[in-house]
């Protein structure tokens, strides 16, 4: 498991700002904390709250909201949901779901994000 954290800029339901954002290849969901999530977008209540493994043996997490926000890097627009964690230790942490569905890749020897620019090219169809 590696991370890269830089600024990333979001817009939600409610407004937009940027947060510094955590890509980490070792997280499954993208997640963001109550507080940042509060300032740009709409909290959605789960039907059924999701309980997610965490590395701590046994410990697990309750989710019972959502947001969903476009992000942008390098100008590439692009969107997913994140899970809103109380006690989230970062600002926004982008995981492996939203890496793969934005064929996202992490290049760790130079800490930098590449996003190929066909992907955001390919939302304007």
């Amino acid at each position: 498991m590696s991370i890269i954290k830089i600024p990333l800029h979001f817009e939600g339901s409610k407004g937009e700002a940027t947060f510094y954002s955590l890509f980490d290849s070792g997280a499954s969901f993208s997640c963001i904390s109550p507080e940042c999530a509060e300032q740009i977008a709409n909290f959605e209540k789960l039907w059924k709250p999701m309980e997610i493994a965490t590395a701590a043996v046994g410990h697990y997490l309750r989710i019972e909201h959502v947001i969903r926000l476009d992000f942008y890097y390098n100008d590439i627009r692009m969107s997913d949901e994140f899970m809103v964690i109380p006690g989230l230790s970062e600002d926004v942490i982008i995981g492996v779901n939203t890496l793969q569905k934005w064929r996202i890749k992490l290049d760790f020897e130079h800490d930098t994000v590449i996003v190929d620019p066909k992907v955001g090219k390919a939302m304007l169809k």
